[in-house]
């Protein structure tokens, strides 16, 4: 019997058979980024960001928070809309010393249709049958950041908890650990980040019928078994630098580069092996009075090849705008998702609020 669930055979695509194996791409959507700043600046703020974000790009930057607390939020969406991509952080000061932060991180695409019960038990379609299921990332974020007794060195680490989800056929837990340092001399700073440090697993099981494994063979897909999905270290380093200048120091421009550095294997990116591959990130950013900034960046450059065969370099152009008013921050970017020739933009909104303890 001919019987070809479509949605299935993306999922078995996916999360085939995961059992110890180390995945190039596990977890990605931890990969893409928070804040409309950052993506402004294609992702280059692992040395400068100083905010509540920075539990994210560097816990060490969240030593940079001057108010008692600051609540971060972000919507975006991608392909189309298909997919929703949310972000929620607050962070604050432990003491003069030490900060903390939480943030938690959503990535899915609801109402999936479910078609493996398109065709009834008489061999008939029947679409009343169809239901919908989501899938689901999530990932939740706690953050601890210190200044060392060195002069403008800062240090701290993430603990992380992964969720995933695919509707009720199939979940992972999964945790690991970030380590980041910040260190200023001069006007300059200088950041590096190591994600997933002890390498984060993913401990995936499934929960399929007796139809759906009936549906994965007869459309040749191999079926899935519990395992564990392993995600290799990624080592981020950057400096930044910003200028001020005019009358009481009311423009100001910075810039910042960054190098992504993956050991997983030969990726299309500008610089690669065997086993090591890095990739360049820049942005600038431009800002009046400290309270409107315009923001633009390059990231995602990648070597591939055309419809002919020809070797062609990809990138993704970021930009973005700014608002500061007292201790609300608003920011936007427009960001291709990676080939401009596609020009499948995303809008991303981020909200920033600091907050202080009132006092008696």
């Amino acid at each position: 019997m001919k019987r070809i669930i479509l949605v299935f055979s993306i999922l078995s695509l996916a999360i085939v058979d995961a059992s110890a194996q180390i995945r190039k791409y596990s977890n990605e959507f931890l990969a893409i980024g928070v804040g409309g700043r950052a993506f402004g600046m294609g992702g280059a703020t692992v040395a400068g960001c100083n905010d509540v974000t920075s539990g994210y790009w560097n816990p060490a930057g969240l030593t940079g928070i001057n108010n008692d607390f600051q609540t971060g939020l972000m919507h975006a969406e991608y392909f189309a809309s298909i997919a929703k991509y949310d972000y929620g952080a607050v962070a604050g000061k432990i003491d003069s010393s030490s900060a903390f932060g939480i943030s938690v991180i959503r990535f899915a695409v609801d109402d999936i249709a479910n078609t493996t019960q398109l065709i009834d038990a008489g061999g008939n379609l029947d679409y009343d049958r169809i239901t919908t299921f989501s899938a689901q990332d999530y990932a939740f974020i706690f953050s601890y950041a210190r200044k060392m007794t060195v002069p403008g060195l800062s240090v701290g680490g993430n603990f992380k908890i992964i969720r995933r989800t695919v509707g009720d056929f199939a979940g992972a837990w999964g945790f690991g650990i970030d380590a980041g340092a910040q260190y200023q001399l001069g006007e300059w700073k200088m950041g590096a980040v190591v994600r997933d440090v002890t390498s984060t697993f993913n401990a995936w099981s499934y929960n399929l019928s007796q139809e759906m494994i009936d549906a994965f063979t007869q459309t040749g897909n191999e079926i899935p078994k519990n395992g564990l999905e392993l995600t290799m270290p990624r080592l981020i380093f950057g400096v930044s630098r910003t200028w001020t200048f005019g009358k009481k120091d009311q423009f100001s421009a910075g810039g910042e580069i960054d190098f992504v550095n993956t050991f997983d294997g030969k990726r299309n990116v500008p610089i690669r092996t065997g086993l090591w591959s890095m990739e360049p990130v820049a942005g600038i950013e431009l800002g009046l009075k400290n309270m409107i900034f315009l923001r633009t960046g390059i990231s995602n450059i990648q070597k591939a090849k055309d419809v002919l065969g020809e070797s062609v370099t990809t990138f993704q152009p970021n930009f973005g705008v700014g608002i500061k008013i007292k201790s609300v921050s608003i920011d936007y970017s427009l960001t291709d998702i990676g080939d401009q020739s596609i020009a499948l933009y995303s809008n991303v909104f981020s909200l920033r609020i600091d907050l202080n303890r009132k006092k008696t």
